[in-house]
């Protein structure tokens, strides 16, 4: 069988043509959903890259680690770590144009267990964050009143330590004291105090579970018909919350102390840069904000032509979500700046929120004392539901997109349906998030669901591109598509310099896990552990599917093969120093490992709109 899809003798430069025995190509499935244009697609990633925790983990993690000297590891991060892995994903997707679980048998097939674990961290998100944008919800819907219910303490779910200072003279602020906003969120949306702990969350409250319902059904309409649909809703989801960015910043610039919070934003703190936790969060937020790993680029990409110029989408789309995140910190800092003056203390006492209290309770407690608070609320509140329904799309198309390919006869022509049973199951495993305790639960699956697992599978998917599908095959696939084969920056980066950022991360967060906890919550050890099975639950699908792999795969050695024609069949790592003589020697269990690691190289599903396509020797 044929080695690499590209030649450089084959007059065509995706695929090289023979009259020898030919094998029949299944060609690019025309039946297969395509981008109407191509800012639906360009939208759609932005949508996914740019969620909520560009809004407030950005601008936390910046001033937490050094202000404007923050941006400097950021900035390395981005370059040598983030844009390749972000560019690798998009280029595998359009190429292959299929999801996270099949793409692996045209790379390597003993890694195909990474497809299913990405669906499974994929279904772990939608747990929780479909909740925060249904708390956004729940305040979006509270914001259509003239006076704004966590104005003030006079309200039924309010506390004795309940401090309004907006507006008031003499009003002493303590560790005990609880601003309106703060209580508004802890007691009345998520009713918190009525949960001691993971032990006893309580009951689910009706009026969340209705929000979430809500949510869903706009998820399931913009989902169902794939990418016709969802490149439409786009439009509205991706473009809103840029304009309600910029007339935040306008009205923030113009707060009585606005620079007080910028200054404290961007002062660089040049010491920070000599330690190392601030080069891992650097690594780390670049890695979650861009998306990497969670077959959600794998998925978009695979509805582009074939010719598409991705290189150019990586960069743009990069470049944006990055500017994204620091004119967030602009908004933000600004209306903590804002909070430092009313209240009389230094903005580093207002900005100790972080998380999503920094969006439900810091933020909201400046707009209400804003004129025009109502306004102000409802476009901010409408900004936080758009973010974290784009995010949501690319999430839940990752999982569509993988299993639709790789079950295509059973799924194909069932797509509403299959939507449909997906968006149930997302709803019913979100239920424990919608209790008195659900929050402790939002960080418990936030922390422990995602984190360390998503990036073990992006590390793992860099190398086995990298190292077991080869580097020169990679570079030759996207030379087919772009017409020019990637520079010496990106080879290196693939091989060395990424999965070394990713392996940095893993190694470092497990080293310096910090504790847990929520509010004045100290998460138990029991919890912890829970943590750690749901974390590995996704994860160890990898190592299953490769025992599975080689135990299931034809035994014998002659059955195996006997001898390989080409070395490019096995992956380069494997074969560069390989002959297919001395390898026919080898016992049967690496002959076996050798089938496992070979792609199946018929060639893969491709759209050939600007290619002949031709028969593979």
């Amino acid at each position: 069988m044929a080695g690499s899809l590209t030649h450089h003798s084959s007059p065509n430069p995706g695929y090289s043509t023979n009259n020898a025995v030919p094998v029949p190509v299944i060609t690019q499935t025309e039946s297969r959903d395509k981008w109407s244009k191509k800012m639906d697609f360009l939208l759609s990633v932005i949508g996914f890259a740019v969620d909520l925790g560009n809004v407030w983990r950005f601008p936390y993690i910046c001033y937490q680690n050094g202000g404007g000297a923050f941006l400097i590891p950021y900035i390395l991060m981005a370059i040598f770590g983030g844009v390749p892995l972000f560019y690798m994903e998009l280029a595998l997707g359009q190429f292959h144009r299929t999801g996270a679980i099949s793409i692996w048998k045209h790379i390597c097939p003993i890694f195909k267990g990474i497809g299913y674990a990405i669906c499974i961290i994929a279904l772990y998100v939608s747990f929780y964050y479909n909740t925060i944008i249904a708390w956004a919800l729940f305040y979006f819907y509270s914001s259509f009143s003239s006076i704004l219910p966590w104005t003030n303490c006079d309200n039924v779910w309010n506390t004795p330590d309940c401090t309004n200072y907006f507006g008031m003279d003499n009003i002493t602020w303590t560790n005990a004291s609880r601003s309106p906003a703060e209580e508004f969120y802890t007691r009345n949306v998520l009713e918190i105090h009525k949960s001691s702990g993971l032990r006893d969350v309580g009951g689910v409250r009706w009026q969340l579970m209705l929000c979430l319902f809500l949510i869903f059904t706009i998820v399931y309409f913009s989902l169902w018909k794939g990418v016709k649909t969802s490149g439409k809703v786009v439009w509205v989801t991706a473009t809103l919350p840029y304009i309600v960015l910029f007339i935040l910043l306008i009205r923030g610039a113009t707060l009585p102390g606005a620079w007080r919070g910028v200054v404290f934003y961007l002062k660089p703190q040049w010491g920070k840069l000599l330690e190392t936790s601030v080069w891992v969060d650097a690594a780390a937020q670049i890695f979650f904000s861009l998306g990497p790993g969670f077959g959600v680029l794998l998925a978009l990409s695979s509805y582009n032509s074939f010719t598409n110029n991705c290189y150019r989408d990586a960069i743009v789309t990069s470049l944006v979500n990055c500017l994204t995140s620091f004119v967030s910190g602009f908004v933000i800092f600004t209306v903590l700046g804002y909070m430092a003056e009313m209240r009389q203390v230094e903005v580093e006492d207002v900005a100790r929120d972080k998380g999503p209290s920094l969006l439900f309770i810091t933020y909201p407690e400046a707009i209400a004392n804003m004129m025009g608070s109502t306004f102000f609320a409802i476009i901010f509140f409408v900004m936080m539901i758009t973010l974290g329904l784009d995010s949501t799309f690319g999430g839940l198309e990752a999982i569509i997109t993988a299993v639709l390919d790789e079950y295509p006869d059973q799924f194909y022509h069932r797509r509403e349906l299959f939507v449909l049973c997906l968006v149930v199951v997302c709803f019913l495993g979100s239920l424990s998030t919608l209790t008195n305790g659900g929050a402790y639960v939002v960080k418990l699956l936030e922390e422990f669901g995602v984190g360390s697992s998503i990036i073990a599978v992006g590390f793992l998917e860099a190398i086995a591109v990298s190292w077991f599908y080869g580097i020169h095959r990679f570079s030759n696939d996207v030379q087919a598509m772009l017409g020019k084969a990637p520079g010496l920056f990106w080879k290196v980066c693939w091989v060395a310099i990424s999965p070394a950022f990713l392996a940095y991360i893993i190694v470092s967060s497990l080293l310096k896990a910090p504790p847990l906890a929520l509010f004045d919550y100290k998460y138990p050890d029991w919890s912890i552990i829970v943590g750690y099975i749901v974390g590995l639950s996704s994860f160890i699908w990898v190592p299953i599917y490769m025992v599975y792999k080689l135990v299931w795969t034809p035994g014998s050695l002659k059955q195996v093969g006997g001898f390989v024609q080409s070395p490019e069949t096995v992956s380069d790592a494997f074969s560069s120093n390989l002959t297919s003589a001395s390898f026919a020697r080898v016992p049967c269990f690496p002959q076996r490992l050798a089938v496992c690691l070979r792609p199946e190289r018929t060639i893969p599903d491709i759209h050939a709109e600007n290619l002949n396509m031709a028969t593979v020797p």
